[in-house]
């Protein structure tokens, strides 16, 4: 199952090419190896890392807490054991230096990652352009196509008033895309009109992030969105399952229960066998 490298530029390529619809593309973002590899059982057309949910399974909080060679790791372990394209959240580029963002992926791309991530967070909006230059040069020294997914946290963080924001986050949109983005990632609005808004109005493939009371997928790509993703939603589900679980068997001892919570039994050792 291990990827080969030498496919980097037409993962590339097919990734950049799920966004073109008209089907949305639908990510559910993982943290490691093993959730990755399941994923690809369930016939994912591609794999998102999220950025918090890596951090928490290294012990690191979410917010440019994690060491960048426990991300490239990280992201070396999921590309070796999956043959779909990946792209990496990776929060700012944990730097506020371009050249130093710049240098961090490529050395992700060295290790099979053919997307990523770029957030504005609080920071200025020409911060976050020359981030995505430097992406944009370290992929052109790569010869890999990196799809940037440039993300404003407009709505998320609330960095304006309500009246503003969808003003605000077409604009940062734009400036994002003439930098090099190849998508618009605009996590934290839910409203149907305002995410049809900004599908209309920004020149590149709009991304939504999941969360309550955002519309389900067939009327997301009514309204014009390319990209939904699952954000930290699937690592808490797995943690909260994980805990419940653990608290039963510590309550009750009872091994059968214990057994039962898994069922049916899957071999999950065979997943890897090829990719060790």
């Amino acid at each position: 199952m291990t990827q080969d490298l030498d496919r980097r530029p037409a993962a590339a390529a097919e990734f950049t090419r799920l966004h073109g619809g008209p089907e949305l593309l639908v990510l559910t973002n993982v943290w490691d190896a093993a959730s990755a590899r399941v994923l690809v059982d369930l016939g994912v057309k591609a794999i998102a890392t999220s950025s918090a949910a890596v951090a928490w399974s290294h012990g690191y909080a979410d917010g440019h807490a994690l060491p960048v060679p426990l991300l490239v790791a990280t992201a070396r372990d999921i590309t070796r054991v999956v043959t779909v394209p990946v792209t990496a959240d990776i929060e700012g580029g944990y730097s506020d230096d371009p050249r130093t963002v710049g240098d961090t992926i490529a050395a992700l791309i060295d290790v099979g990652i053919v997307g990523v991530n770029l957030e504005d967070g609080s920071g200025s909006p020409d911060l976050l352009c020359a981030k995505i230059q430097a992406a944009r040069d370290a992929a052109a020294r790569s010869g890999v196509s990196l799809f940037v997914n440039a993300r404003t946290d407009v709505f998320l963080k609330k960095l304006v008033d309500d009246s503003q924001r969808i003003d605000e986050a077409i604009a940062r949109a734009n400036r994002y895309a003439t930098a090099g983005a190849g998508g618009v990632f605009v996590p934290g609005v839910v409203e149907a009109a305002a995410i049809e808004r900004l599908a209309a109005a920004i020149p590149r493939p709009l991304n939504i992030m999941a969360r309550p009371g955002v519309p389900p997928a067939r009327e997301l790509q009514r309204l014009g969105v390319r990209r939904l993703s699952a954000a930290t939603w699937l690592a808490r589900a797995a943690l909260k399952s994980f805990a419940d679980t653990a608290a039963a068997f510590l309550a009750s001892g009872d091994s059968d229960r214990l057994a039962a919570a898994s069922a049916p039994f899957v071999d999950y050792n065979k997943l890897f066998v090829r990719s060790s």
